[in-house]
This record gives structure tokens, sequence and C-alpha cells, in this order.
């Protein structure tokens, strides 16, 4: 997330979405090797994409998941509000940072 923050600062927003990314899906390859074991693998976006279609998770994640799978129109803009850093940063939350039972 740091290298997000410095990119989004230096103005530098497509790199800023795929270092989130990055960080998003490592949190989630967590989740998925705490759940189904150490063979759980695959880069940030197969991660992305599982959580997004997993129905046993919480829909404000698998939103969080979706909008970070979400490409950018032929202006560069997203079609939503939300900031996916923030999304990232929910993800991390939720997958790294909560404790484990």
């Amino acid at each position: 997330m740091r290298a997000a923050e410095a990119a989004r600062a230096a103005g530098n927003e497509g790199k800023a979405r795929v270092c989130a990314r990055r960080g998003a899906g490592y949190a989630v390859r967590m989740h998925y090797r705490r759940v189904n074991g150490a063979g759980w693998g695959g880069d940030a976006f197969h991660q992305l994409k599982v959580l997004r279609d997993d129905v046993t998770q919480p829909e404000t994640l698998r939103a969080a998941a979706r909008r970070l799978t979400t490409q950018v129109n032929h202006d560069h803009a997203m079609p939503f509000a939300e900031d996916v850093l923030d999304d990232a940063r929910a993800l991390i939350a939720a997958y790294v940072d909560a404790p484990t039972a």
C-alpha cells in the first residue's frame, strides 16, 4: 500500500491502482491459503477474481474485489466513485490485519 500511496502522490494513478491490486491480492491469497492450504496460489488479479465470485465472503469485500478487477475506460476513468486504494485497504484489514480464530 505504501507503493500505491506514493504513486498516487506522484500523480501516477495507474501505478497506484496496480500497486493497490497487488497488495489486496496478497491479502486475499493469505486468506485462501489459511482456508484451503498451502497449495493455493496465483497472481493478484486471479486472487481478486476468486474472491469476487466467492459467495461465502461478505458482499462488501466481494464488491471491493469487483472494483479492483474493473478495467479503466477509454478515458482512463473508473465507472464508480469508490476509491480502489480504500478497497485494497479494506481487504488487507479483513484478511491480514483481522485477528484469526
